[in-house]
């Protein structure tokens, strides 16, 4: 991370899972660390952890996302890599006896997923154009997005979920489009099936039967595994507009 050294790391969701995982791993790079997240225990526990700050966030709301923003940036700098990790994942099916999707779940999870996604990255692309470029490619920052493999092989029950993931593969490329001459890059990973505090909570046979699907290596992934690919796409300067699937070459079945 010899390019970013000392500067300013957000990471949305980064009191568990992928989030706290990839926190780490930037910490060890150099960076300096925010947290957003809504559970206050956990993220100022992970941001003491790494010596960075912690700051109550509701990505889906603009007005906490910029008020986010501005503490962190006032505590750490300009903000030079965000890594959105936020999200949720309830399942509900088109229809399900008789009765149709209930259109305010629909709503909440692209309202977290998608459009909080949005709210972070356009709010953060707009603190890192107006920094100072740090090498000879005028790249001035790193923005990554969570997708998923849902955005794909979206399953029976995701359709919100799926939906969600889509609108994150739809926008990378644009977004890297528009981005392009202020010297900041975009990227999207989809993971695959991780072993994040959701499937975890998963009886063990369940785990072991989830991660007998994947074809190779043949388990759940690591955490540290998607914060090993973060980090190299904030090291590596022609990784721009692309969208990553990191799922040992799982393709979802139907259920």
């Amino acid at each position: 991370m010899q390019t970013w050294d000392g500067m300013m790391a957000i990471v949305t969701g980064g009191a568990s899972g992928l989030g706290a995982a990839t926190a780490k791993r930037l910490a060890a790079g150099g960076m300096k660390l925010a947290l957003f997240d809504l559970d206050e225990d956990r993220g100022a526990a992970q941001a003491e952890a790494l010596g960075g700050i912690f700051v109550r966030t509701d990505v889906s709301d603009p007005a906490s996302v910029a008020a986010a923003m501005e503490a962190a940036e006032a505590a750490l700098g300009t903000p030079r890599v965000l890594v959105n990790c936020a999200g949720i994942g309830p399942a509900a099916k088109t229809v399900s006896r008789g009765a149709a999707h209930d259109p305010a779940l629909f709503d909440k999870v692209i309202r977290i997923n998608l459009i909080g996604s949005f709210n972070c990255a356009s709010q953060a692309a707009t603190r890192m154009s107006a920094a100072e470029p740090v090498d000879a490619d005028g790249a001035r920052g790193v923005i990554i997005n969570t997708a998923s493999v849902a955005a794909y092989d979206g399953q029976i029950g995701q359709v919100a979920y799926a939906a969600s993931k889509g609108g994150i593969v739809g926008m990378t490329l644009p977004m890297a489009r528009d981005l392009a001459q202020l010297g900041i890059r975009v990227c999207a990973i989809a993971p695959g099936l991780f072993k994040t505090p959701m499937l975890e909570g998963l009886p063990q046979e369940v785990q072991d039967s989830l991660g007998a699907q994947v074809p190779n290596p043949s388990r759940l992934g690591h955490p540290s595994e998607y914060a090993a690919l973060v980090c190299h796409i904030v090291e590596n300067p022609m990784l721009n507009g692309e969208v990553i699937r990191l799922d040992g070459a799982i393709r979802m079945a139907p259920r």
